[in-house]
């Protein structure tokens, strides 16, 4: 891995910084809190061209490696956005990744046009109310119309996006019974409201990208809107949770850069018993310590994005950094908010709304439990525990 500076990388980072500049936290939290889709944002990044960065240039997008997609959302979330800017853009930017791996072509020459341009909305349907991690469990059924589709009926829970989005990957069950991850099955399936009731789900924070639950009721889906192969829709989606590990760490860091700029130009500024509060040892050290662990997590990122884009195996890098990079943002958060006092508990200072976003990152789309699961198995090669 060369680690020198990259004038494209750097390129990259001072072209999104500059569109983000537009949009000040005053906008996004007025967003968050009218829990409205930041419209006029993502036209601004579509037409900058970086929704489609990571799509390949043979349909329209930029080609580009995970490399530079995280660098697209980490200064996303630095900028102040957090996970409200950066989701936005996460699943439609990545989200296709099976279907550019694992899709016909006229599946790719579909929808990958159109998402390259900004002007195709994504969501992502796998997790289910009696499901949750255990993927092996999903009930949602794809059963074969007799004239080369098929019918979807089932719940999901977490589709994130949802109510703006065109189409949702979906994972179903086409073969076998609940409890084995064969007979899964992946299709790019339209959210049409004749057959999908779609309601939010109310949570503490990026209220601004609305997270849904969606129920499909005998769904017609043509048999060409199949990803990959008939069965094999896990081991689809287990190939983009790397590159999305990747990117979910990239947007953790953006959150805790965003909040640790802000408590350190607070503790710079801010007197008490005639100095500013940032001499204190109390106050500079943990601010000091929320800037290491995120640049440690950041080092790690870029490692497993490396070895990603130069297909080596990056799983063990890929999961830490994700690990790493949510417990720096947590922690960087956290200490924003202490850092201000009673007023981190106010709006007006948006660390409170950094400090809701970053408590995701240790829950979603994987908790840190389950990735510590990942490393002790796979990595230590200690028994399995689940």
């Amino acid at each position: 891995m060369d680690l020198r500076p990259d004038p494209d990388h750097e390129a990259i980072a001072e072209a999104v910084d500059a569109v983000c500049a537009r949009f000040d936290d005053a906008y996004w939290s007025d967003l968050d809190q009218r829990h409205e889709f930041p419209w006029d944002f993502y036209r601004a990044m579509a037409e900058g061209g970086w929704v489609g960065i990571c799509i390949p240039e043979a349909y329209g997008g930029g080609g580009q490696g995970i490399a530079e997609g995280a660098i697209v959302l980490n200064r996303v979330a630095a900028s102040g956005a957090c996970m409200n800017g950066s989701t936005a853009l996460h699943l439609t930017m990545f989200g296709l990744n099976p279907v550019v791996r694992f899709g016909s072509e006229r599946l790719k020459e579909a929808f990958l046009p159109r998402a390259a341009v900004g002007d195709l909305h994504v969501a992502f349907g796998v997790t289910e109310p009696d499901a949750g991690t255990d993927t092996s469990r999903i009930a949602t059924r794809a059963i074969d119309d007799g004239h080369g589709g098929f019918v979807v009926s089932g719940r999901k829970i977490w589709t994130s996006k949802a109510l703006e989005s065109e189409v949702c990957l979906l994972l179903a069950r086409t073969d076998a019974s609940p409890g084995t991850f064969d007979g899964l099955t992946l299709f790019l399936v339209d959210l049409d409201p004749a057959h999908c009731d779609i309601a939010p789900i109310p949570k503490v924070g990026r209220n601004a990208v609305a997270s849904c639950e969606v129920a499909y009721d005998e769904l017609p889906v043509e048999g060409w809107r199949m990803v990959g192969e008939r069965g094999q829709g896990f081991r689809h989606i287990l190939h983009g949770l790397n590159p999305e590990r990747i990117l979910l760490a990239a947007m953790a860091c953006g959150i805790g850069e965003a909040a640790l700029r802000r408590a350190v130009a607070y503790a710079g500024e801010r007197e008490v018993f005639g100095r500013p509060i940032g001499a204190n040892q109390a106050i500079a050290h943990p601010l000091a310590q929320a800037h290491m662990q995120l640049a440690a997590a950041k080092a790690v990122m870029r490692d497993a994005a490396w070895r990603y884009d130069h297909d080596l195996p990056c799983g063990e890098q890929a999961n830490t950094a994700k690990y790493l990079a949510a417990e720096a943002s947590w922690f960087a958060a956290d200490q924003a908010v202490q850092t201000h006092g009673g007023l981190g508990y106010a709006t007006e200072y948006h660390v409170e709304r950094y400090w809701r976003e970053a408590r995701l990152q240790r829950l979603a789309p994987v908790s840190q439990e389950m990735t510590c699961n990942f490393i002790a198995q796979n990595v230590l090669g200690l028994p399995r525990s689940y």
